[in-house]
């Protein structure tokens, strides 16, 4: 089998994302496995996966229009996980429509900044066109690929994501930019999609379910590896369920792959 190259799964992700943007219509449930399952990311239909992209956020949202929160394609809620503080800058990866921009614009106020980074331009554009609707000016939305960010060398003080870094082909270049832009002391609070146990080159091949963001998803070893590797420390990684234990710590299973959504955070060590 023809193992898929980074530039192939960058434009199956694109051509999904880029759909789901220009064929959003409010009387849709907004979702990147079709229309027919409510607002999510599952990738499968079976009521096991989309349990994990439901009931995410603690924070409130009534203040957004519903197109914002109708286009929300999360697994969690690092806006929560993030406790971001007034006057922070944030870099969000994968910004989608921007609902996670807006509410860690609202919650760092006029004196802090976020900008969301997205690769598929319709999503750029519809973001822009939700900041319009939201009346924020403190937030800005670029073109650009989280394995190269857009983003200046020490500039970031909170890096949050919602089921986005999963979706990459190199996950281990993701963590190096993000520890490259974030500031001495900054800490990346992500939510995103996690394994134990590794998917078959099969099944990493089937591109309606790497999309959809299950198969694309690493083992929580190798992912904790890859933050490790990029020069973080205090990683923890959580199932958003059962929040109480580290999932490598979690008792596996031989030859079975479990998904989770977990909570991700990890500090840049001060210089």
């Amino acid at each position: 089998m023809t193992q898929l190259t980074p530039e192939q799964i960058h434009e199956e992700v694109q051509t999904r994302y880029g759909r789901i943007a220009d064929e959003f219509k409010l009387d849709v449930s907004a979702s990147c496995c079709g229309e027919t399952v409510d607002n999510t990311c599952c990738g499968a239909e079976d009521a096991e996966y989309e349990a994990l992209f439901s009931n995410l956020y603690q924070s409130d949202t009534s203040w957004l229009p519903d197109d914002v929160t109708a286009l929300s394609l999360g697994c969690g809620d690092p806006i929560t996980l993030a406790g971001l503080q007034a006057g922070q800058t944030v870099l969000d990866l994968g910004a989608g429509g921007g609902i996670d921009c807006f509410m860690a614009a609202r919650q760092v106020g006029p004196s802090g900044y976020v900008i969301g980074v997205d690769m598929t331009p319709s999503m750029i554009e519809k973001a822009n066109r939700n900041k319009e609707k939201v009346g924020l000016s403190n937030v800005e939305f670029r073109r650009g690929f989280i394995e190269n960010m857009p983003v200046d060398d020490d500039s970031v003080d909170v890096i949050i994501s919602n089921c986005v870094i999963n979706l990459s082909p190199d996950k281990t270049a993701v963590f190096r930019e993000a520890f490259r832009v974030l500031k001495p002391g900054g800490r990346i609070a992500v939510s995103d999609m996690v394994t134990q146990g590794n998917f078959t080159p099969q099944q990493r091949a089937d591109m309606a379910a790497w999309t959809g963001c299950i198969t694309g998803a690493e083992d929580v070893a190798d992912y904790v590896a890859a933050i490790r590797a990029a020069g973080f420390g205090q990683i923890s990684v959580r199932d958003k369920a059962t929040p109480d234990a580290e999932l490598v710590d979690v008792p596996r299973y031989e030859g079975e792959v479990k998904v989770f959504s977990a909570r991700v955070t990890a500090v840049k060590p001060e210089k």
